[in-house]
């Protein structure tokens, strides 16, 4: 049930997207009413975004797939890609990530790479669709890179998407990225143990979440977490 809730809410997201961008430019002076999710979130939004939502980082060059993966043009067709600050937090340490081989053919949405923590393993999807064109190899070394710095050094793999452009179509951005953060946040929130929610894990009042949000969770309800958030 929470699958299907979380794939309709995405498609949502994506039909609020494709009529917002046929519509007509508007005044810069006038406010349309908030009668949709995404013209309540922009009406509402401060003119400056924050960088954090829910607690979590969100820069606004990159493109989001709601299994918590990133997507960031380098190139026409070469895109690279990444796990985002939410996806970060809540894997906390991590023992080891395995990455597809060069070469290798992923798709949107299907598995790209997995989490072990522990005695636990959990795949995340890919954000993009094409043929992998390299690894971070650093992350065999030192694989929590991909924890402290997500958005960079962290990256997972590059990926020559021959259809880049439509691949992009599926993805969030803008006010529906952070909308969708804060909707995981919110929802994470009423999951983690009444300890850690009362001690404000997730920064509700604009801190930055804490960098293992799952430490006092046992692995095995942290791996359901995982899977429910990371849509594997």
């Amino acid at each position: 049930m929470t699958v299907l809730l979380v794939l309709f809410t995405f498609v949502s997201f994506l039909l609020i997207d494709h009529f917002r961008s046929r519509r007509a430019v508007q005044p810069a002076l006038q406010v349309a009413p908030a009668k949709t999710v995404e013209a309540a979130v922009t009406a509402t939004a401060p003119r400056l975004q924050p960088a954090l939502v829910g607690g979590f980082a969100v820069p606004e060059n990159f493109r989001y797939h709601p299994g918590h993966t990133w997507a960031l043009s380098e190139s026409p067709n070469l895109v690279r890609v990444g796990m985002d600050d939410f996806a970060s937090k809540l894997t906390g340490k991590v023992d080891k990530i395995t990455l597809p081989q060069r070469g290798q053919w992923i798709r949107q949405g299907q598995k790209m790479c997995t989490l072990y923590r522990d005695d636990c393993a959990v795949d995340m999807v890919s954000p993009i669709e094409g043929s992998v064109s390299d690894i971070n190899m650093a992350l065999a070394a030192d694989p929590k890179l991909a924890l402290r710095d997500p958005f960079g050094e962290g990256w997972l793999v590059t990926v020559q998407a021959p259809d880049a452009k439509t691949s992009f179509r599926n993805l969030l951005g803008g006010a529906m990225a952070r909308f969708w953060t804060q909707e995981s946040a919110s929802r994470l929130q009423q999951r983690l143990p009444l300890p850690m929610a009362m001690a404000g894990a997730l920064a509700q009042d604009g801190g930055v979440a804490v960098n293992d949000i799952s430490a006092q969770i046992p692995d095995q309800k942290w791996m359901a977490l995982a899977k429910e958030f990371f849509l594997s």
